[in-house]
């Protein structure tokens, strides 16, 4: 199984994080608040210090497509520095706290510390392969060819299995493969049945690759 460690360099190091969080000011919200909209005015970046978040888009049914989750140590809302809109909306999965920096003070940062710098381009150009690849499977992929690719990006090695250690519900793969929960609940069974993954309490083991085509 081909593992990739991109995201993990999506992280900031103590350094970083301490440095750019002074810039700003420590927000606190529950759990389930909607801390970005899509469309918004952009005008801050959001360092997250404790708890998740999940990164989505919406129509006007409300019918939903979840891009990614992050955690501690992650950021969202670089694309702040272009002054146009919020490109996705951002709502807390837990009670979660934010270090909140105006855009004045992260594009000066970015200026004194070039380090940084790279380290968001390489970021934004990793987020433009992922939304490539998920344009690609959208068009070309069946639904189970979505969900085998989203199972095999989210594993991590663990104890010599690869194991997803983000609790996923059969509703949360479904907004991001683009299908319905009774279906990813069929695939799901089938995966079990063939032996190729295991649930305990939605968390997910997978104990050989599935294949690319059902």
């Amino acid at each position: 199984m081909d593992q990739k460690n991109a995201a993990v360099l999506t992280y900031l190091n103590e350094d970083e994080l301490r440095t750019l969080s002074a810039q700003g000011v420590v927000k606190n919200f529950p759990r389930n608040t909607v801390i970005v909209s899509e469309g918004d005015e952009t005008d801050s970046l959001y360092i997250i210090i404790a708890g998740r978040v999940k990164v989505f888009v919406s129509d006007e049914d409300g019918k939903e497509i979840v891009l990614g989750t992050q955690g501690p140590g992650e950021y969202f809302g670089e694309m702040v520095l272009d002054g146009g809109p919020r490109s996705a909306s951002v709502m807390t999965l837990e009670a979660s706290r934010f270090a909140v920096i105006p855009k004045n003070k992260f594009r000066d940062f970015l200026l004194s510390h070039p380090g940084f710098s790279l380290h968001l381009i390489e970021k934004l150009i990793r987020r433009t392969r992922a939304l490539t690849e998920s344009v690609k499977s959208l068009a070309l992929m069946d639904v189970y060819g979505r969900v085998a690719r989203l199972l095999l990006e989210l594993a991590v090695p663990e104890n010599g299995r690869f194991v997803i250690g983000e609790k996923l519900t059969q509703q949360d793969i479904a907004s991001r493969v683009g299908a319905s929960r009774e279906m990813i609940s069929r695939i799901l069974k089938d995966l079990t049945a063939g032996g190729y993954i295991s649930v305990d309490k939605r968390r997910i083991t997978i104990h050989r690759t599935p294949p690319r085509h059902w």
